[in-house]
């Protein structure tokens, strides 16, 4: 097996000298790229995380280099310069100091993991490839900005000429992930019927090795590697090995209107919330079951307290997922307890953060943590799973001072939630002062801040 091992390492090294040699070859024969600033990001309109942080990137680098076009890669038919300008203001509240160039991408399909079946992390990377060799055939810039974590096109990036930035908020794969494969558990991502099988669980780790050697890579072919938190960090360090391309940038977190709330709370009745789409690996499950349980412990004398579920469903599956919450409430008998809140606005959320005195969070090796830092910087303390993001970046202590607690099992997470129902109200508001505090280090700001500084050796030394 060591042999093997040994072999297999000296042969992928042979193969990325041979890849590295030929892109370099190509790479000359290639047209000096366009003096502007592109960004891949396929969905505009996503309304996520990663949308704030594509606008919050551009008016960083439209800051820095005022003289620099900036572009947007985008799949969305209805984009326009004014209208993408005008969204990233309404949705986002960044003002970019002038309207991108559009740049509309006909082959999206190719990476939408409904196109693959089987196979979806290679299909929708080679897809990637295929989606950005029309974009740089369109439009050259000197500097491609990937903000979605489609690391199979930097080598093409590289090959048109361009400097390759990236922000990455979290690892198409990781050893987390393997590793979970191996042990055979099942999991959103590893489903019963390979996990039931020794032979099914082998190929996919094959698979997985595999994966991990090319995402290697071509991760490595980017020139400033920035990521979203120390796990995201670790995981790509260890996988990329450019340590000293890699920076760690906290994305940026729009907590203005959150840090306006009172910290002051009603309690009658006490206000849990949980905030975070209907997907299955947000683990909405694990927190009505330790809901219940608290109950169960709760002194038979003290107030009853609600748990509010708000998020959005994307599809038929999130919805169904969603019934099935509702229905499990009722088998537990704490339905009259549970309030459901889909896909409601803004203004409304903040209204029912106001209102919490917890906030809680399930899922495991979540890459950052947005909604962690929201109930933080509302005066809602919250009770995170003890992995990744939450457990190295956020929930951490404010001047010696706790800002919340981490969990992992639903007796933990029951354990934290009778904590918090029993804490006498000067110390939940010390408590919820520390958090908010602490929030204040993923602002916008900071986010400005740390990118501009990371960008600054890459965009001011261009020729």
């Amino acid at each position: 097996m060591a042999i093997f091992a040994g072999l297999l390492t000296f042969v992928s090294t042979l193969l990325a000298l041979a890849l590295r040699h030929l892109l370099r070859l190509l790479r000359s024969r290639a047209p000096d790229p366009a003096a502007a600033a592109g960004f891949f990001h396929p969905y505009t309109n996503d309304g996520g995380g990663g949308e704030r942080v594509l606008w919050c990137a551009v008016r960083a680098v439209q800051d820095l280099c005022p003289d620099l076009p900036c572009a947007v890669f985008t799949g969305d038919a209805d984009a326009s310069p004014d209208g993408l300008a005008a969204r990233a203001l309404d949705r986002f509240g960044v003002r970019l100091l002038r309207p991108p160039q559009v740049v509309y991408l006909n082959k999206r399909k190719w990476i939408e993991a409904s196109t693959y079946p089987r196979f979806t992390m290679i299909g929708q990377s080679l897809g990637s490839v295929y989606l950005a060799w029309e974009a740089l055939n369109k439009f050259t810039p000197q500097f491609y900005f990937d903000t979605s974590g489609y690391a199979f096109t930097y080598p093409l990036a590289w090959l048109f000429g361009c400097k390759v930035l990236c922000y990455t908020h979290y690892p198409t794969i990781s050893s987390d992930m393997a590793e979970r494969v191996k042990q055979r558990k099942s999991m959103y991502n590893n489903n019963s019927l390979i996990s039931g099988s020794i032979w099914l669980s082998r190929c996919k780790v094959l698979y997985y090795t595999i994966f991990s050697w090319l995402y290697g890579l071509v991760g490595s072919c980017a020139h400033l590697v920035m990521v979203n938190s120390s796990w995201t960090r670790s995981h790509i360090v260890n996988i990329w090995k450019v340590p000293e391309r890699t920076k760690r940038v906290y994305p940026p977190c729009d907590t203005s209107a959150l840090q306006m709330l009172p910290l002051e709370r009603s309690t009658t009745p006490p206000v849990l919330i949980s905030v975070a789409q209907f997907r299955p690996e947000k683990a909405h499950g694990l927190q009505l079951e330790a809901f219940a349980l608290a109950l169960e412990r709760l002194d038979s004398d003290f107030l009853k307290p609600k748990l509010q579920f708000a998020g959005s469903c994307r599809n038929k599956e999130d919805l169904e997922r969603l019934q099935k919450l509702k229905d499990r409430s009722v088998e537990l008998h704490i339905d009259e307890l549970v309030e459901f809140h889909q896909d409601i606005s803004y203004r409304d959320l903040v209204q029912l953060l106001g209102g919490a005195i917890c906030g809680l969070h399930s899922m495991t090796d979540e890459h950052f943590g947005i909604s962690v830092v929201e109930y933080m910087a509302a005066g809602a303390i919250p009770i995170a799973h003890k992995s990744a993001g939450p457990m190295m970046d956020i929930v951490l202590e404010e001047d010696s001072r706790e800002t919340g607690f981490l969990a992992s099992r639903k007796e933990e997470f029951a354990e934290a939630i009778l904590k918090v129902l029993r804490m006498p109200e000067p110390e939940r508001r010390e408590m919820a002062a520390a958090a908010r505090k602490r929030a204040q280090r993923f602002s916008e700001q900071k986010f400005h801040e740390d990118f501009t500084k990371a960008v600054r050796p890459v965009l001011l030394g261009r020729s």
